[in-house]
């Protein structure tokens, strides 16, 4: 594979991601605004809609992978960005500004995620497929996972997001155009990833696992990194935590139980290890925010350390 065939596929990669970034960002303005226009409430917008469309990138590469047979890529972008949303994403965060994390978070989200992430190692590893039942498994979980969202937000326990281009007030028609072009863009976007992911991994004689886990991990973790950056710099990084661990949960149970539920997803055994990194990264994670609930600049710096030592075994 020459250089600039190399350099090609990473040009159609980073299109690629640019495309499911602005995507999901379109798709989530365009159907908040519709659903604004309903009369439904921002509350129901922010648990949903929102929330949802963060983990459109995932959902679509994942989708995409499978149907091609790329199914290292399908659980190596899950688990890669639950891994890399927590030790990178809120290791830079929270060194930049120390992070206070919610009581619920630390009570009930933090355990739940625990416990889900060890429920897909356990259901993927034990005979290497998620399968359909599985996947409604998953699903049902996801349901509980939005009414207890629902519940916990009435009661003042979580502070709900704000439907995104709640403030522009797009034309009524300009909605379901935005709609469309954003999942088609997802679409389009998510094809480019996983084929360039694909055809890098053979040039370079990697696995599509490691690509899987690092690469397509970063490039559909972008959204949740510059949110997160960017609200550290202006000072509003108290629900940080809860929106990561959210992405988390969101990754597992929409994500990988929706793949499951179309097309069943193979769970390589070769995913042992990272499937015991991504659960012990929730664990690290809660340890350092449960003395003080708080994410402070050294529990920043062991989260990215934590990251280096997995990022050596990987390249090892």
């Amino acid at each position: 594979m020459s250089v600039l065939e190399i350099l090609l596929q990473l040009v159609l990669l980073v299109l690629g991601f640019v495309l499911l970034i602005k995507g999901a960002d379109w798709f989530v303005e365009g159907a908040s605004g519709v659903a604004d226009r309903l009369g439904i409430p921002q509350l129901v917008i922010g648990l949903t809609i929102v929330a949802m469309g963060t983990s459109l990138p995932e959902t679509a590469v994942s989708l995409s992978a499978a149907f091609k047979g790329s199914a290292d890529i399908t659980i190596g972008n899950v688990v890669g960005s639950n891994i890399m949303n927590v030790l990178v994403i809120l290791g830079i965060t929270s060194v930049l500004c120390v992070i206070p994390v919610q009581t619920s978070t630390v009570k009930y989200e933090i355990p739940f995620t625990i416990l889900i992430t060890a429920l897909l190692a356990f259901v993927g590893l034990s005979d290497n497929t998620v399968n359909r039942i599985e996947g409604a498994i998953l699903w049902i979980c996801f349901i509980a996972y939005l009414v207890y969202l629902f519940v916990m937000t009435k009661k003042g326990a979580i502070q709900g997001e704000e439907a995104e281009g709640e403030e522009k007030k797009r034309p009524v028609w300009l909605l379901p155009i935005m709609i469309v072009v954003g999942v088609a863009m997802i679409v389009f976007g998510s094809n480019l990833s996983v084929d360039a992911a694909t055809v890098i991994a053979k040039g370079f004689g990697v696995s599509e696992r490691f690509i899987g886990l690092t690469i397509v991990a970063l490039g559909t973790s972008l959204p949740e990194l510059v949110t997160s950056a960017t609200a550290a710099l202006k000072k509003k990084s108290d629900i940080a935590v809860g929106n990561i661990v959210g992405s988390n949960i969101f990754n597992i149970l929409f994500v990988v139980g929706t793949t499951a539920l179309i097309t069943p997803v193979t769970y390589s055994a070769n995913f042992f290890i990272d499937s015991i990194v991504c659960i012990a990264t929730m664990v690290l994670l809660w340890v350092c925010v449960l003395p003080k609930k708080k994410l402070t600049r050294i529990g920043g710096i062991i989260l990215l350390c934590a990251y280096a030592g997995y990022f050596v075994y990987l390249i090892n």
